[in-house]
Formats: structure tokens, C-alpha cells, sequence
């Protein structure tokens, strides 16, 4: 019999009947040691339904991989099984990881520039929304999305979910204890469908905008619910956790609580995917709340709300930590003052964030005769900023690899990102300079390029430029400096 072989990053997992009475999602205590030469993993298992209890684990070590189960019921301890894990496939990079300090890559050193979007709660729409979700991100320009475990209840998400992730209803109340395994199954098989699509899950897993009690479960159930969605997902390599969406309105649970649950993560979840914390509240606000201390050890990077994106030169000083404007408001014609953006001030945002050296969430909000609102819902794009974020991505994506943008003090209206003497980015956003100096060594020659980041159009200027040369400027709002060493 031939062994059974794992890709580098893929997902392995086996499964083993057990006892279905009781509760079987709290009575039942398993999980496995994964061993590879010197090194070992301890990965647990979850109840899956109908009898079934399953292991799941990402190989990320080429190599002969052995396990064997640790169980509190006899049949399901100290079974064993091994597997071979081979090199990964030309699509499979790895998960994320943090690189160069403030920036991505995935785990094979592949660059990663996130170029996310929002759509809350579109997992829990009707199919055709759901496919039209699909197709939308085939075609656009995002690598990453924001989305939730948990229903939302808010402006615009008022109806009742088919299904929920625990078993029970909003009129009976539901059970903490047991998990809806056809709810885990259908999420599992949406962040499947969007890894085919590369693209990475910026899973949120609590938020405050509840109707149905999941925000004020109580600790044990919170625990419960985190270590069962663990064992769930983390073997798929494109989950990045996001412990909550503005923490800071659910105010039944201390900062020390919200430690708490960061550092259960960080210990249970095997292959330590990217763990992030979203805000509400600016820092200055007159309740004199404060942002989640992003520099804590088990925080990954920051996840900002903030409509300033000018801010980010700072973030990244006072971190040290890749920083991403998750929410600076959406393009779009809502009532509320979040949702009403415009399009050329959304690309603005991505442009100033990223010319610093951070990233940048969209979001759209437009009201349709079919409420589908993509912020929440998904379904179809309308706006006019994602193909200018495509854009953008291109020439992010067509510049400098070994070193990634750092920001550079150019001048107080310029927003620009600078790799030594080598590559420089820079964004003049609404001003309408007809001119700037070259902010490199007169020694060194390099070209330029005048990018028109609304028109989607790249001037080349003729001929060669030393450092500190004054280079002329269209004198148009939304231009940008490109310049390359020759």
C-alpha cells in the first residue's frame, strides 16, 4: 500500500468513529501529537457530527510526518498513522506570515501586499448572492477579505440566518455547548472555494452587532467556541484570525479577557496564523477608550479603524508592525457618514496608506433596489475605486521585492515610501505641485515616471535624472512620482 502523501502547506486529516451520546463536543477530550524527526506538534481534534471525530493538520516540513491520538475515550486513544509531505504545488505559497518587520510574504518568501475588502456577513446569503460573491472576487482586484462566524444584526441585516454555528434558534435560545456542524461545514467549504481563488480569510470572530446572545456567551463558552473553530480551520492556509470587529463596543469583556482569548489562540491554533485586533473608538475620544495595544507579543500586526490614513507613518514607528487601515470608511451613498465616501477618496486612502509602507481595506456601500449591500452582503461591485486599487496593486506589486517600501519624511503634503536609494514612491494626493526635487544622492541616475492614479495612466519622461534634480509635475490632483535607479 502506497503511503499517503501531504503537500507542503496542505491539509491533511483523518477521521475516526466515536461515542454520538452525551455531549460529545465538551465530553470528549482528543487530539494528536504530529512528530517530523526531532520535532513535535500537538494539534486538536474536534467532534464532527453524526459519530465522527476528526484531526486536521498543515505540514509545514517537508518529510515523513507520524502521529499518534491522546483521547479520554479508549477507541479513540493511541491510534496512529503517518504520511509523507511532499513539495508544494506552484499555486500553494504557504499561509501569510509577517516579513521584514512590517510587511508579507507567504511562508516560501513569496511577497504578499494586502489589497483587501469587506463583506461582513456574506457567507450567510442565499446561494445566488453567494456566487455572485464568487465571481466578484475572481474578477477584481482583492486578495484578502473581512468576513464573520457570527451573524450580524445592524442597519440593512435585519433577517433571521438559515443557520447559526451552534444548535438552537433565536425564539428557544441556543446551546453554547453544542455546535452546528452544518454550519462549520458550510463555512469550511466557503474558505476552501476562496483559497482556490487566493485569497486570504480575514476571519472575525466576535463582534458586537447581535441580536441572538453570541457576544455575552460567558467564558467558558467563549473558550469553547474558539478552541472548537480552531481545530476547525487551522489547517487551511488561508485564515488569518481576527479575535474581534470593534472589540471595544462589546464592553461586557475586560482587556484582560480579550489577553486571555489572544494568548488561547496563539497556544491551540498549530500552524500560528496572523491574529489581529479591529477598534471602534479613536484613541481621543472623550470616553478616553484606547486601541487594543497592538505592540503585545501575541498581536501579529495592527488592524486599524480610522478615516485618517495620513496616521500610518506613526502606527508603523510606534508598533513596529505591519499596519493595515481595515476600515477607513466605504465608498458608497449611505445615511451614515462611514458609508458615504467617494470613490476618488477611497483610492486616495489606499495610495496614501500604501506610499507609506501600510496597507489599506476597501469597502462599498451603495444602496441598490436589492439591498445587497457588498460591505455586508457581497454580491456585485458598483463602485468606481476597485479598478483604480487594481491599478495600484500593479505598479506595488512591479516594485521592489528583497527590500518593501519603508516611509520617507519627503514633505508635510506628500505621502511617500522610499526603498534606500534605489526606488521611490511618492503621492500628492489633492495638492497640485508643478514641481519637486529629487530626494536622492546626487551621485546616483534614475527614472521617472508620472502616474495619473485616477486615470490609470503611466508617463514615462524622456531621458535620465540625478539626484536632486527638479522634476516637473502635472499640477493635477491625485498624481504620484514614481522613480528607479538606473
Amino acid at each position: 500500500m502506497q503511503e499517503q502523501q501531504i503537500k507542503q502547506w496542505g491539509n491533511f486529516e483523518a477521521s475516526w468513529e466515536g461515542p454520538k451520546e452525551g455531549n460529545p463536543f465538551i465530553d470528549v477530550s482528543f487530539k494528536a501529537i504530529f512528530k517530523n524527526a526531532n520535532r513535535e506538534v500537538e494539534v486538536n481534534g474536534f467532534y464532527a457530527g453524526e459519530g465522527q471525530y476528526t484531526i486536521r493538520f498543515m505540514p509545514d516540513q517537508i518529510g515523513e510526518w507520524y502521529f499518534q491520538t491522546e483521547s479520554n475515550i479508549e477507541t479513540l486513544n493511541g491510534l496512529n498513522g503517518e504520511f509523507q509531505c511532499i513539495e508544494a504545488g506552484e499555486d500553494n505559497h504557504g499561509p501569510v506570515i509577517v516579513s521584514g518587520k512590517t510587511h508579507f510574504s507567504y511562508s516560501d518568501g513569496k511577497p504578499f501586499y494586502p489589497f483587501g475588502t469587506t463583506a461582513y456577513v456574506w457567507n450567510y446569503q442565499n446561494e445566488e448572492v453567494q456566487e455572485q460573491t464568487y465571481e466578484t472576487l475572481k474578477n477584481g482586484p482583492f486578495n484578502k477579505i473581512r468576513m464573520c462566524v457570527f451573524p450580524k444584526h445592524y442597519d440593512y441585516n435585519l433577517q433571521e440566518p438559515l443557520m447559526f454555528p451552534f444548535v438552537g434558534s433565536l425564539e428557544e435560545g441556543f446551546d453554547f455547548s453544542r455546535f452546528d456542524t452544518r454550519f462549520f461545514d458550510k463555512l469550511e467549504e466557503q474558505i476552501a472555494r476562496l483559497e482556490e481563488l487566493n485569497i486570504e480569510v480575514d476571519l472575525i470572530l466576535f463582534h458586537p452587532y447581535d441580536r441572538w446572545g453570541f457576544k455575552n456567551m460567558g467564558k467558558e463558552a467563549d473558550r469553547c467556541y474558539l478552541s472548537y473553530i480552531i481545530a476547525r480551520l487551522a489547517s487551511f492556509r488561508n485564515i488569518w484570525w481576527s479575535l474581534a470587529n470593534e472589540y471595544d463596543l462589546i464592553e461586557s469583556r475586560s482587556m484582560a479577557e480579550w489577553d486571555d482569548l489572544f494568548k488561547l489562540i496563539q497556544k491551540e491554533d498549530p500552524s500560528q496564523h496572523l491574529r489581529s485586533i479591529h477598534n471602534w473608538h479613536r484613541p481621543d475620544n472623550r470616553n478616553n477608550t484606547h486601541w487594543y495595544d497592538h505592540c503585545k507579543p501575541w498581536v501579529t500586526h495592527a488592524s486599524i479603524q480610522h478615516p485618517d490614513t495620513s496616521l500610518c507613518l506613526e502606527l508603523l514607528a510606534l508598533y513596529e508592525k505591519p499596519v493595515i487601515y481595515d476600515e477607513c470608511r466605504y465608498e458608497g451613498n449611505l445615511n451614515h457618514g462611514w458609508g458615504n465616501l467617494t470613490a476618488e477618496r477611497m483610492v486616495q486612502c489606499f495610495w496614501e496608506g500604501v506610499c507609506q509602507g501600510g496597507y489599506v481595506t476597501h469597502g462599498e456601500t451603495f444602496m441598490n433596489p436589492n439591498d445587497v449591500i457588498w460591505w455586508s452582503h457581497g454580491g456585485k461591485l458598483y463602485g468606481e475605486s476597485p479598478d483604480r486599487i487594481a491599478f495600484l496593486r500593479t505598479i506595488i506589486e512591479e516594485g521592489p521585492v528583497v527590500e518593501r517600501l519603508a516611509p520617507f519624511n519627503f514633505e508635510w503634503t506628500v505621502f511617500a515610501g522610499k526603498v534606500g536609494e534605489e526606488y521611490l514612491l511618492a503621492y500628492f494626493g489633492d495638492s497640485r505641485p508643478s514641481s519637486k526635487v529629487l530626494p536622492f544622492s546626487e551621485n546616483e541616475k534614475y527614472k521617472i515616471d508620472i502616474v495619473d492614479t485616477w486615470e490609470m495612466t503611466i508617463t514615462h519622461l524622456e531621458g535620465e535624472f540625478a539626484g536632486g534634480s527638479t522634476i516637473s509635475l502635472p499640477s493635477k490632483p491625485y498624481s504620484a512620482l514614481r522613480a528607479r535607479k538606473i
